[in-house]
């Protein structure tokens, strides 16, 4: 085990083998459209529920959501450019579509929609963590743009048939971890996934 830690290169290749789906938070000032392009974004609590988007600091959003409502668009794996687009790669000829929301402009055929109002943002190192009061959601029947190593990509097969897993399955995911000496395993949330039957 190396006792030095990773430079910033070797943190960032390491960190790309965690798949990802791709999405562009977008918001208004003054009359003005912005979004940006982030794949650094995930779930934090149903009740209240929220989320939190990663910027960089040196991102303009980092400071203009600090105050102000927004929208998560989750992106359909068609919207590969609008993914570009919004990371600083302008896409000229992508046909950019928007509708307006109590929570700024939302852009059209995306695979789900996540408004929110501002709840709180915290200083992370080179990044600030913006969390988002969730007010309203949206879901379509699109699939998802992923990112991997770099990479946009495809999602692949199913590991389970086309029902999914099985009932059984997924009760038993719930179910508390029974360890070696009959006790209970808990996590903060009172459940843990379970990944290995050790009885």
């Amino acid at each position: 085990m190396r006792k030095d830690a990773p430079t910033e290169r070797e943190l960032r290749s390491c960190l790309s083998h965690f798949a990802t789906g791709v999405t562009i938070v977008t918001y208004e000032v003054d009359g003005q459209r912005f979004g940006v392009t982030v794949n650094s974004f995930t779930s934090v609590s149903l009740n209240p529920p929220l989320i939190l988007a990663c910027l960089h600091k040196n991102a303009k959003a980092a400071m203009l959501l600090r105050k102000r409502p927004f929208t998560v668009n989750v992106l359909a794996a068609t919207q590969r450019d609008h993914a570009l687009h919004f990371a600083g790669r302008p896409q000229p000829n992508l046909d950019l579509k928007f509708r307006e929301t109590p929570n700024g402009p939302r852009l059209e055929h995306c695979l789900a929609y996540i408004n929110c109002d501002p709840w709180r943002v915290y200083d992370a190192g080179d990044h600030v963590i913006v969390l988002g009061y969730v007010c309203d959601i949206e879901m379509t029947g699109e699939k998802p743009l992923l990112f991997y190593r770099g990479e946009f990509r495809a999602i692949g097969d199913l590991l389970f048939d086309s029902a999914g897993p099985s009932d059984a399955l997924a009760d038993e995911a719930l179910r508390p971890l029974v360890s070696a000496g009959g006790g209970q395993e808990w996590s903060d949330d009172g459940y843990e996934v379970l990944l290995h039957r050790s009885w």
